[in-house]
C-alpha cells in the first residue's frame, strides 16, 4: 500500500461524502470515469452556526444526486441560498439549472451563459453569506472560465479541475491555454505562501492536506512535460498525435485523446515563446 503522506499534496485515504473541513461538506456524484476519477465532488459550504449554505458545482444532471445534495444540507440544518460554478464542464455544471429550480437559488459563474440571475463572478469578488466568506480566485487554463474559491476561515481553496485530488488535469485546448494555466498555478501557490492555505478541496479525487506541495508538483509536472514535448518536436514528432504517442507512451491509451488537448496547448505555448 502506498503511503498517502508520500504522494503529492498528501491526499486523504479515500473520496467520501461527508465533512472535509469545519465549513465544507462533500456530496460525491455517481459519475465515476477515467476523466472524473471517483466522480464529481459537490461542495456544501457554510458557517457552522449559520442556517444558510452555498453549493459549489451541483454536478451532472442526475435527479438522485441533486436531491441527495439538498437532503444533506437539510440534515445539517442548512438552507441552500446560492449556487456557484467553478467552470462550465457538464460534470460540474450540467445539473445547475435544475438544481436552481429545486432550491430557488441563483447560479453565479464567470461565463454569462451559465448564470441564472443578474450577478456573475469575477476576480476580487467576495461572497458573504450567513457569516461565510468565499474569495473568488480566477484560475483560467483548464478552461477559460475556471475559477477557484478561497475559504480563509478553513485555510482551504476549492479548485474545481485546476488541481485534482489525484493525478493531474488537462489543459482543454483551444479554450484552455497553458500560459494562463501556469499563471493560475502560481496564483494558487501565492495563496499557500502568503495566505496560509494548506487544504485543497478539489472537484475530483480526495482532499489534499498539503496545498503547497500539490501546487509545486503540478508546476514541476508541467515543466517536465513541456520539456518532453519540446524534445519530441526536435526529434521529428511534429503533430500532436505523434507527440502524444511518444511522450505519453506509458499512459493508459484511453487517456490519449485528453492528453492530445494538453499537447496542443503545449505546442501553442512553445510556438508563442519561440521555442520550436
Amino acid at each position: 500500500m502506498t503511503d498517502a503522506a508520500a504522494l503529492p499534496g498528501q491526499p486523504r485515504d479515500a473520496v467520501v461524502s461527508g465533512p472535509a473541513t469545519a465549513r465544507a461538506v462533500n456530496v460525491l456524484a455517481p459519475n465515476p470515469s477515467v476523466m472524473t476519477l471517483d466522480g464529481t465532488n459537490t461542495w456544501i459550504v457554510s458557517e457552522p452556526d449559520s442556517d444558510l449554505a452555498v453549493v459549489i458545482d451541483p454536478g451532472p444532471l442526475d435527479e438522485a444526486h441533486l436531491g441527495r445534495v439538498i437532503r444533506t444540507a437539510e440534515e445539517l440544518g442548512k438552507r441552500i441560498a446560492l449556487t456557484l460554478l467553478t467552470h462550465g464542464h457538464p460534470d460540474h455544471a450540467e445539473g445547475a439549472g435544475r438544481f436552481a429550480e429545486l432550491t430557488r437559488t441563483h447560479v453565479r459563474a464567470l461565463d454569462p451563459a451559465l448564470r441564472l440571475g443578474d450577478e456573475g463572478l469575477g476576480a476580487g469578488d467576495v461572497i458573504t453569506l450567513g457569516g461565510l466568506e468565499l474569495r473568488v480566485v480566477p484560475t483560467p487554463g483548464h478552461t477559460s472560465d475556471s475559477l477557484s474559491f478561497h475559504l480563509p476561515a478553513d485555510r482551504a481553496v476549492l479548485t474545481g479541475d485546476t488541481i485534482l485530488g489525484r493525478g493531474t488535469t488537462i489543459v482543454a485546448h483551444p479554450d484552455g491555454r497553458l500560459g494562463e494555466y501556469l499563471d493560475s498555478l502560481r496564483r494558487l501557490r501565492s495563496l499557500t505562501v502568503d495566505d496560509g492555505v494548506h487544504t485543497v478541496l478539489p472537484g475530483h479525487g480526495p482532499v489534499l492536506e498539503d496545498a503547497q506541495g500539490a501546487v509545486e508538483f503540478y508546476l514541476a509536472h508541467r515543466a517536465g512535460r513541456l520539456a518532453q514535448v519540446e524534445t519530441a518536436v526536435e526529434n521529428g514528432h511534429t503533430t500532436a498525435a505523434e507527440v502524444v504517442a511518444h511522450v505519453y507512451a506509458d499512459v493508459d491509451r484511453s487517456l490519449w485523446p485528453a492528453a492530445e488537448l494538453s499537447v496542443r496547448a503545449q505546442l501553442e505555448y512553445l510556438r508563442e515563446h519561440g521555442l520550436i
